[in-house]
């Protein structure tokens, strides 16, 4: 047995090093407490500082180095002076739908003749295949296939575009096989030989990236001399959205994107954008990147997940009002269904799990249905990592065929998990910490018994018991404006650059009540407090879990600023309250 279910998570605190803790505050002119987290993130150079914390356009490193990316350019190049027809070919989710878009529109603001196409999830699945060569390409006379957020491990496809005479140009971040597929240009910063150091974009920086090389390209060769040479600052808003969406982590190029796309989008004149943001319930001017996450992201994916990704495109590419609000309610109700569908299928694997508590004696969760809807299970997944903390596999049967969705634990590299496992797998693909697979369905018990025995052999007793790393044992008295003020210029948070989060003892509780249906908000106060300050904090989804007390030995919290009406308050959301030290 690897894990005791509802085990209490271990908080690690985090000691830098206080010497250089000070020195960094005295330089910085900043509290030790956000010092430390800089320390805590790696960061010591007061140079490497200023520019996280000023993230700006004119920082992003020079993309020429990126293996193939001169021959893809050069080939594009060929392509718009003998006006041969494009041909973008993307993926369904918010990623590939974003990089879809800016090559989409880059193309079509150079005037030459181009189309996108976007394989339905459920019909077609992921990736670049035969029968799209046959059914689009070929169909539609097309010289030249882009990919954008595929293409690794299209070794067929490319090969049947080949023979036909139609090169082919992957621009893709996902694990790329070996020996990879025979494209004229791959162009992945992830591939073996490549060494540019951007192993970190999404789908959509590295289409971005291409579109600098190329502009550049186009620029050399005169081509902007008498017409207006497109800003690319203009598509970072799109470039934020993909890349804050797919979990990438938020450092370097990534952290960039993300805070000057937010920007763009506040003041953005994109019609799909403002309708989308308007139906989200969310004003344009305050948009934050939080909300491209968990507002304007998942009404995106819902195309894809519940209907066609080239819903959500046409929202993005429209410059109609009427279409882009039509597009946008249409999203939203999608996103609607996505919750609902979601919810059945959690509360049903959930009811099995408690039905049937010695599943939690494995090491990993694997479940299989007929009646499960393909598009939710990455979601579906993801929750129950979260709930029951080791990798889970959700597939979706169809007669005797199966395609499902993994996530994993930061323990174990799902990726590698399910490379040991491929004979039973007639396909998979993505990273060490989501992926998706097909298989048959008479090898899905045999599928079982072996992920099982790769997570035992791969993991070790600590991986199945969830982490929490604490930054700072901060004591009521010294919360304050300035503080908040200093943490709020470390967002966005994500992969790379999570949230900083502290420890307080020994506090009371002076007052609670459910707000929201399932949240609890408290007035707290530190027992040994000299100053006495009081807090209003919120515990998101803890009506009964756990049981409320007058006081607590500790708590495990964040600090945000809590903007109501115009006005903005402190405030504590609580993480966690039966944590134990290590």
């Amino acid at each position: 047995m690897r894990y005791v279910p509802f085990m209490k998570k271990r908080c690690e605190i985090l000691r830098p090093d206080t010497d250089t803790v000070k020195q960094l505050s005295k330089v910085l002119k900043c509290s030790p407490v956000f010092a430390s987290i800089l320390v805590n993130r790696g960061m010591t150079s007061p140079e490497n500082i200023f520019d996280f914390l000023n993230p700006s356009i004119n920082l992003l490193r020079p993309p020429f180095c990126i293996k193939d990316i001169n021959i893809a350019v050069q080939r594009i190049y060929n392509a718009i002076k003998d006006n041969e027809k494009i041909l973008i070919f993307g993926d369904y989710d918010v990623d590939g739908v974003t990089a879809t878009t800016i090559l989409y529109q880059f193309f079509c603001f150079v005037g030459i003749d181009v189309s996108y196409y976007i394989p339905h999830r459920l019909t077609e699945g992921y990736d670049l295949q035969v029968t799209h060569i046959r059914e689009q390409a070929l169909a539609n006379r097309i010289n030249l296939i882009i990919t954008v957020d595929c293409g690794s491990n299209s070794h067929e496809a490319v090969q049947a575009a080949n023979k036909a005479g139609i090169d082919v140009i992957i621009t893709d971040h996902h694990k790329i096989s070996n020996p990879p597929p025979p494209a004229l240009a791959i162009i992945n910063p992830n591939q073996r030989d490549c060494s540019a150091g951007f192993e970190h974009l999404a789908g959509v920086g590295v289409a971005f990236y291409l579109l600098i090389s190329l502009r550049k390209h186009l620029r050399d060769r005169h081509f902007w001399h008498n017409r207006a040479e497109p800003n690319l600052k203009e598509f970072v808003d799109l470039v934020a959205l993909g890349t804050i969406a797919d979990q990438v982590p938020l450092t370097f190029e990534n952290r960039i994107f993300s805070v000057i796309g937010t920007k763009v989008i506040q003041g953005s004149k994109r019609t799909g954008i403002q309708a989308l943001v308007e139906v989200s319930g969310l004003k344009l001017q305050a948009i934050t990147a939080e909300d491209l996450v968990f507002r304007l992201s998942p009404r995106l994916n819902a195309a894809g997940r519940m209907g066609h990704a080239k819903e959500a495109v046409e929202l993005l590419t429209t410059i109609h009002p009427d279409t882009a609000e039509q597009k946008a309610g249409l999203l939203n109700q999608m996103n609607v269904n996505r919750r609902h569908i979601e919810k059945e299928i959690i509360d049903e694997i959930c009811q099995h799990i408690n039905n049937n508590p010695h599943v939690l004696k494995k090491s990993a969760l694997v479940f299989s249905s007929p009646k499960w809807h393909l598009g939710v299970l990455g979601i579906v997944a993801s929750r129950l990592v979260e709930k029951y903390h080791r990798p889970v596999v959700l597939i979706s049967t169809k007669g005797k065929e199966g395609k499902g969705s993994a996530r994993s634990i930061p323990g174990f590299n799902l990726y590698e998990g399910l490379q040991a496992c491929s004979k039973d797998l007639e396909s998979f693909g993505g990273h060490p910490a989501a992926a998706g697979l097909k298989i048959k369905y008479e090898k899905i018990k045999s599928f079982e018994q072996h992920f099982e025995k790769t997570v035992q052999k791969m993991t070790g007793p600590n991986d199945f018991l969830p982490r929490i790393a604490i930054d700072y044992v901060l004591d009521f008295d010294h919360i304050s404006d300035s503080l908040i003020d200093e943490l709020e210029s470390l967002k966005p948070h994500g992969p790379g650059n999570p949230a900083p989060i502290f420890m307080a003892k020994n506090v009371d509780v002076l007052s609670s009540k459910i707000v929201g249906g399932n949240h609890r908000q408290m007035q707290l106060r530190q027992t040994s407090g000299r100053t006495g300050k009081t807090f209003r904090a919120i515990h998101f989804n803890a009506k009964t879990d756990p049981p409320l007390k007058n006081s607590f030995e500790q708590i495990i919290f964040r600090l945000d600023w809590n903007r109501w009406n115009g006005k903005k308050t402190k405030q504590i959301m609580i993480e966690d309250t039966e944590a134990f030290a290590i």
